[in-house]
């Protein structure tokens, strides 16, 4: 595939999670609530994360932003959703250096991930794309 081939299926997936965005709502018990916010360009968000013996059980969010940090919120929540909170936080470092355009651990399957990688090429967009790692970062490790 080509370049321009994939960078277009690249912005119809951010797109996809931007307009039907996965998990969006909130969990009200027993759950990690976190709040963050990008003051730079105004971007919001409100993680809810369920964690049961050492795993992420559920993760809703709720937040206003533009289509990148939108879109990262859906596709975060649905890759973490079953897993264990290691894995959550291994996948956060993944991502993490995908935005600093740093090797990474790719034999990972990232799944919808992956279209966010261009990200990397746009500095002031990488806390877009990383609020909602950031916060589920924060809530998961002050949890344990």
């Amino acid at each position: 595939m080509s370049f321009n081939n994939l960078d277009t299926l690249y912005r119809q997936v951010i797109m996809d999670h931007y307009k039907n965005p996965r998990n969006r709502g909130s969990l009200e018990e027993d759950t990690v609530q976190i709040q963050m916010n990008n003051p730079t360009c105004g971007d919001r968000i409100e993680l809810s994360l369920k964690v049961e013996d050492g795993k992420v059980t559920d993760a809703k969010f709720e937040g206003e932003g533009c289509s990148i940090s939108m879109s990262s919120a859906s596709m975060m929540t649905q890759a973490i959703k079953g897993q264990e909170v290691e894995t959550a936080l291994e996948l956060a470092n993944i991502f993490s250096d995908m935005m600093q355009g740093k090797e990474y651990d790719d034999s990972i399957d990232l799944g919808d991930i992956e279209a966010l990688q261009g990200v990397s090429k746009f500095p002031a967009r990488i806390k877009c794309a990383t609020l909602a790692w950031k916060a589920m970062e924060k809530g998961l490790k002050e949890q344990n």
